[in-house]
């Protein structure tokens, strides 16, 4: 049973929400602010946290940024505001793995929960029986180990979310392929969940300034506008 950690101001949504998750067997852990839920997670971290972005003590974004010094793996989906679209790409930018719009459907955030936690599984898992998706991927500078969910550039480590760790892997796997954002969508993400195109970029734009911290003149990742991404080999 996956524990969910669901942070949020609004008892409603809490209550709401928490009942629905229990409901699709999730064991859910419930605070109203940013600070509490940051002191429970240094005793035991949830499988995946759920982070409204305003709230008093401290935000969603302080709790992400907190949370990303200590782990880079733990799943995180942001509860955002209709008009914040500010801060959803800046949510993304540090790190968040989705994000969903308030008023949200329930169902919809289910959907995604559950495509992270597929998607971190897969990755943590040390099952070998399908040799392609295991073995590590050395596209000349960059190695990727698939089992370990480990990432290194000219010998340096880089700390990537799930989603970013998905898209690199998607694209280095054909150096010189272009792939489309419809194409990365369908890698990043579940097919019961619809996401736009930004989600998509702002995902890259994250991906690349991790790179460029460890390498200023990072420039694997190719946009050709209007068409999608594509790898190039160094």
């Amino acid at each position: 049973m996956s524990r969910i950690a669901l942070v949020d101001d609004d008892r409603n949504i809490l209550t709401s929400v928490s009942m629905t998750l229990e409901a699709e067997g999730f064991e859910v852990e419930t605070y109203n602010d940013g600070q509490s839920a940051l002191d429970a997670f240094g005793q035991r971290l949830p499988d995946m946290a759920v982070l409204d972005i305003k709230m008093p003590r401290m935000d969603g974004m302080d709790l992400l940024q907190r949370l990303r010094r200590k782990t880079s793996n733990l799943p995180v989906i942001f509860l955002t505001s209709k008009d914040d679209e500010i801060d959803e790409v800046l949510g993304l930018r540090m790190g968040a793995d989705d994000y969903v719009k308030k008023p949200f459907s329930q169902r919809l955030l289910v959907e995604r929960i559950r495509a992270l936690l597929r998607r971190q599984e897969a990755i943590a898992s040390d099952d070998t029986d399908n040799p392609e998706e295991s073995k590590l991927l050395e596209r000349g500078e960059l190695l990727m180990d698939p089992l370990r969910h480990s990432v290194s550039w000219k010998g340096n480590e880089v700390s990537l979310t799930v989603t970013e760790f998905l898209l690199l892997q998607a694209l280095a796997h054909r150096p010189g392929f272009v792939k489309s954002r419809d194409q990365l969508m369908d890698v990043a993400y579940d097919d019961q969940v619809y996401v736009d195109d930004r989600t998509i970029d702002s995902h890259i734009k994250r991906l690349r300034k991790k790179m460029r911290g460890v390498d200023n003149e990072f420039s694997a990742i190719e946009t050709l506008y209007g068409i999608g991404y594509r790898y190039n080999e160094e």
